[in-house]
């Protein structure tokens, strides 16, 4: 029996729709390889979908999901690695549409690593980021508790002053630290032609002494030349000295600036020849 066309035998026609289509269980791989299931299906613009088999689940419609345009917060979208995840941090700032300094950070840590166009003849070849830090709502809240500024220099996510050597990005190994103090600690490995950090060749220029130590003065705005020397452990020998000590002086200089932890970092700091 019809009742005003919205019911049939006492059925109502969405309950017919229901019964006549049952898509639950229907997957679907976005285009990041996550897994979309429908979990619900009340009509073709009402149903719900978990994302690889998480407690995230969207509210959308058949079409959108059939299109496999639905995206999930733990999508790898990133360089395959880095995801959003679920939290307060944002991508983009609201009013002006930049990245936040969060997810700038985040985003450039995670290519520096992985993406292939960056890491071609790059010193980060051998680097990775923990895992935790695959997601940005984790390492946002790292950087944010962490974050100072000076006298308006652009900020960096060090990984190696505090742990010299280190490879991974973690909240045990790495450190904000201004720009003028991140640069001290370049190695230019490219640059040295199998010399040891410090010291350059001029042999053909001054063959009796031809290795000369140099080191960047931030002063001077230049290298500081140190002297001529016979053999490369010489010339190392003089580098390493001043520059250790050109390490405590910048210390100094930032003492009521930067985190303690910073200052003690670069007042232990040791420069060897297989830096």
């Amino acid at each position: 029996m019809k009742d005003g066309g919205n019911k049939l035998l006492g059925v109502t026609k969405q309950e017919m729709e229901r019964q006549k289509i049952n898509r639950v269980g229907e997957v679907r791989y976005n285009k990041f390889g996550t897994k979309l299931t429908i979990i619900e299906y009340n009509c073709e613009k009402d149903i719900k979908v978990q994302m690889n088999d998480t407690t995230f689940v969207v509210t959308s419609s058949y079409r959108e999901f059939r299109k496999d345009k639905l995206t999930s917060p733990y999508d790898k979208s990133i360089c395959g690695i880095g995801y959003f995840g679920e939290g307060n941090y944002k991508a983009f700032d609201v009013e002006t549409k930049k990245p936040t300094k969060e997810y700038d950070a985040w985003r450039s840590m995670i290519k520096r690593c992985y993406d292939d166009t960056i890491l071609i003849h790059s010193s980060y070849s051998d680097c990775t980021v923990c895992e935790e830090w695959h997601c940005f709502q984790n390492f946002a809240k790292w950087y944010d508790e962490n974050y100072y500024e000076v006298n308006k220099e652009s900020m960096q996510v060090d990984k190696d002053i505090l742990v010299k050597g280190n490879k991974i990005y973690s909240p045990n190994s790495c450190v904000i630290v201004p720009n003028t103090i991140n640069t001290i600690f370049i190695k230019a490995l490219s640059a040295r032609n199998g010399l040891p950090i410090g010291v350059y060749s001029r042999e053909k220029r001054q063959p009796l002494k031809p290795y000369v130590a140099q080191c960047g003065d931030i002063d001077l705005g230049k290298q500081k030349t140190l002297g001529s020397f016979k053999t490369p452990e010489e010339a190392f020998l003089v580098y390493k000295e001043y520059k250790e000590e050109y390490i405590k002086r910048i210390a100094d200089r930032y003492i009521n600036s930067i985190p303690n932890i910073l200052y003690k970092a670069m007042y232990k700091y040791k420069v060897e020849i297989t830096d």
